[in-house]
């Protein structure tokens, strides 16, 4: 049977399961001794609010889906029609290929054709391996066009600590300043922090927060390897879920909802969305990676669950 999230594919490591689906090499639930670390989508649903969808070859959103190469405006597909702009990328309908396969580990390919103001060809890939308390994802470019090529990427994973209501969560991001946005949600700058509903560096309860805000300037914690923990949610009793990320990964989008519509009907959701770049990279070149003819580039991020 043909399903919304294409061929659906079950990994298991102990403890650990993960269930992956082909379109959009979407992570469509995790979970650590059957605690959910993310907001499960069924195999008969497409992915609610681009839930644990990969973003690429940008995340979040080009303004007015335009932007400059060599000094000829680029036109994309208008994708966030509600504000006009393009949004998360080229890949979001992309039914992935599967590279190989483990009982723990799965690695997708999919390739980024010439369109609509995009002028590059890339060979994508993202690979999902388990831990043994929870899961790490690697995401990998190579650029076959001629020219230098743009590239960032992201996830869009909504985030949960087991059964625990979303709304009684503390969320902690370690970040210093954060993108200032118009009615449209494009970027107008960046501002500190402090003193603002967006400081999230002493974990205020997800009750209390509205955010569809990029957090930059992160202090991570717990680095080891070149990758550091990026934000944390804690449940009530104390056990957490844990983003880390590469170092490199300099941006982090928190998004709250009480519209998240699963199978029971709208609920509070949070998105905590690991991204290489902020909004409108493509316009600002900020965190952008130019990638040289036959180059390749990779980085990637994790999500763990500590108990109480």
């Amino acid at each position: 049977m043909i399903q919304p999230i294409g061929e659906p594919l079950a990994l298991r490591r102990g403890a650990v399961e993960a269930r992956i689906g082909t379109v959009a090499a979407t992570l469509r639930s995790l979970t650590v001794n059957g605690a959910h670390l993310t907001q499960p989508t069924p195999d008969d649903r497409e992915p609610a609010s681009s839930n644990g969808i990969v973003l690429a070859p940008w995340p979040n959103r080009v303004a007015d889906a335009r932007w400059t190469w060599r000094e000829s405006v680029q036109q994309l597909d208008v994708t966030e029609p509600e504000r006009g702009n393009a949004l998360h990328g080229l890949l979001r309908f992309t039914d992935y290929v599967v590279r190989d396969r483990a009982d723990d580990a799965v690695t997708l390919a999919a390739t980024v054709y010439p369109q609509h103001g995009w002028p590059f060809l890339l060979e994508t890939w993202v690979r999902y391996a388990l831990l043994d308390d929870g899961i790490e994802v690697a995401h990998g470019v190579t650029n076959h066009a001629a020219d230098p090529a743009p590239y960032a990427t992201g996830a869009h994973p909504f985030l949960r600590v087991g059964d625990a209501p979303i709304a009684e969560l503390a969320l902690i991001v370690p970040a210093a300043r954060y993108v200032t946005v118009d009615d449209r949600l494009n970027p107008t700058g960046l501002a500190p922090v402090d003193g603002t509903p967006a400081d999230l560096r002493e974990g205020p309860r997800v009750a209390g927060l509205e955010l569809d805000t990029a957090f930059g300037g992160i202090a991570f914690t717990d680095v080891v390897d070149g990758r550091g923990t990026s934000a944390t949610l804690v449940a009530p009793d104390g056990s957490r879920t844990i983003l880390r990320q590469d170092l490199t990964w300099d941006w982090v989008q928190v998004y709250t909802t009480h519209e998240f519509h699963d199978a029971s009907g709208d609920i509070d959701a949070i998105a905590v969305e690991p991204m290489t770049a902020p909004p409108d990279a493509l316009n600002s070149g900020t965190g952008l990676e130019w990638i040289d003819p036959g180059a390749s580039w990779t980085g990637g991020w994790e999500l763990r669950r500590a108990e109480a």
